[in-house]
């Protein structure tokens, strides 16, 4: 934005209305009473012209600074919002400015105009008389009609750093005489959330809520207190006790911080936020983001023990977590529910070994069918059913579509671990080969050879489910009291009805008539 601004300056190629755009608390207004100075800057000897750097001592930079400038109006549209407050500035903008180089009118959240508000505006906005110009603020841009976006030029403000916002507050704490403690102070920044405005209410909270009796310092246990955070180290001994397997070690400490006031939602977020850590570590090599020493070499620690698929399933367990305790009625049990079973699901397999070790399975399985003890001559070397775990185990990994295609069209003639050679069903002219090959090595961690063999191979799951439920309504058609029945009523015929008798997934056999 300065850039630009220079250059449009230095070019004298300024444009008639700015807008500035970003969440609340980082500077939008006093971006826009800036460039006010910016524009209306006369310098100190009162012969300068528009500049990037006003001089801050000018009448109109002082004027601007103290809100007095009479060519310089603020208007915050959250309570003028209809037409005849935009009426009196289309009615004004005709008139030169009194004192100033330019007329600027600075309208704060300009999204609460209304729709009529924003069509009488759209006239004047485009083309301004040359001594006017607009400057509009909003945390909702989304809101602002793509007419008024169209005829203005958009800054995005960003979110503040947390290391910036550090730094602030540790200066202001030194110009008011504060002492704070830094880990106290990424606290504050932390709980901002990128807000200049929020950190500092939390700050002038926080020197509120000082201890006297260590003379008004801010200490981080006092501002972990005041906003409810689980410590530092107490988070640690959490996560540890997790990873460790330990469950009567987790449940106290999660007792231990809920009496302390910590709730079960901000508990999992504190999880969540290690393990987040631990992964950024893990990708950039580099040591650790922590405020503290034994908290960085704690993350250093977790990162080298643990493998990426290990964190990345803690996150998504976590994560499910905080869903289930944020919608929970009983928050404090859900959060040990969930904390529960992360713990537990430390000792299962990640998919990458499920599938090497069914590989190691149905390698066992050729090996005896090849003694004599497995399958008869002419028939797959491997059982069927390895072959609908592999389909399982694809499913899994995410990749719906192939494990449909594998289960629906795919006919095997020869399974081994790394191998497949296969047959397309009937009506399916696609090539599967090089989707089966992607699929395969995500799923099982090793590269496969695929290919089209020939032959007819064993039919599909599906062809195998379709026989299967067609054997079992032959057998029941079959059976003394259906025959009685079909003798009765000629015109009978059975219908399979699916969840009938109020149990999921189960099918009852019916007659109709």
């Amino acid at each position: 934005m300065v850039r630009t601004l220079a250059n449009a300056i230095e070019r004298d190629r300024l444009a008639h209305a700015f807008l500035m755009t970003g969440v609340r608390g980082v500077g939008k207004t006093s971006t826009a009473r800036l460039i006010a100075k910016a524009l209306n800057c006369v310098g100190p000897d009162g012969q300068g012209g528009p500049t990037i750097d006003p001089c801050g001592v000018c009448e109109p930079c002082v004027a601007i600074a103290e809100g007095r400038h009479i060519d310089v109006i603020e208007m915050d549209a959250a309570s003028h919002t209809g037409v005849d407050d935009v009426r009196e500035i289309i009615e004004a903008v005709r008139y030169a400015a009194v004192s100033a180089r330019y007329k600027i009118y600075i309208i704060d959240e300009v999204h609460m105009l209304s729709r009529n508000a924003f069509n009488a505006l759209l006239k004047t906005l485009e083309e301004p008389p040359a001594h006017v110009k607009f400057l509009f603020a909003t945390t909702e841009v989304d809101k602002l009609p793509v007419t008024v976006l169209s005829r203005t030029q958009r800054f995005d403000l960003r979110r503040i750093p947390t290391p910036m916002l550090q730094q602030h507050f540790a200066s202001i704490c030194r110009q008011e005489g504060v002492d704070a403690e830094g880990e106290a102070l990424h606290m504050i920044a932390s709980a901002a959330e990128g807000s200049v405005r929020d950190g500092l209410s939390i700050l002038d909270q926080a020197i509120a809520h000082a201890d006297l009796d260590t003379e008004g310092k801010v200490t981080a246990e006092r501002v972990r207190d005041m906003l409810g955070l689980a410590d530092k180290s107490a988070r640690r001994r959490l996560f540890g006790a997790l990873l460790e397997g330990d469950p009567q070690a987790m449940l106290a400490e999660v007792e231990r911080q809920y009496s302390l006031g910590v709730e079960p939602l901000a508990l999992l977020r504190t999880l969540m936020d290690v393990v987040h850590r631990v992964a950024v570590t893990q990708v950039g090599g580099a040591g650790a983001d922590a405020p503290t020493q034994e908290e960085r070499q704690a993350i250093e620690e977790w990162a080298d023990r643990l493998s990426a698929g290990q964190v990345h399933r803690l996150w998504q367990l976590l994560l499910k977590g905080h869903d289930e305790v944020r919608g929970a009625p009983d928050p404090l049990v859900s959060a040990q529910m969930a904390l529960l079973r992360v713990l537990h699901a430390a000792d299962m397999p990640d998919p990458g070994t499920l599938a090497k070790q069914l590989g190691e399975l149905a390698a066992s399985g050729i090996t005896s069918g090849a003694n004599g003890s497995g399958p008869a001559a002419g028939t797959p070397p491997v059982a069927k059913v390895d072959w609908a775990e592999l389909c399982e185990t694809v499913d899994r990994a995410g990749m719906l579509r192939v494990a449909g295609v594998m289960r629906d069209w795919i006919r095997v003639i020869e399974l081994t671990p790394g191998q497949l050679t296969f047959a397309p069903a009937p009506g399916f002219s696609e090539d599967p080969s090089p989707e089966l090959r992607d699929a395969l090595l995500k799923a099982t961690g090793q590269r496969w050879l695929v290919e089209r063999g020939t032959g007819e191979g064993t039919p599909t799951l599906r062809e195998q489910a379709e026989a299967a439920k067609a054997a079992e309504a032959d057998r029941i058609r079959k059976t003394p009291l259906v025959e009685a029945a079909f003798a009765a009523f000629p015109g009978a015929e059975i219908v399979e009805e699916t969840g009938t008798n109020g149990h999921r997934g189960e099918k009852n056999w019916s007659r109709a008539s």
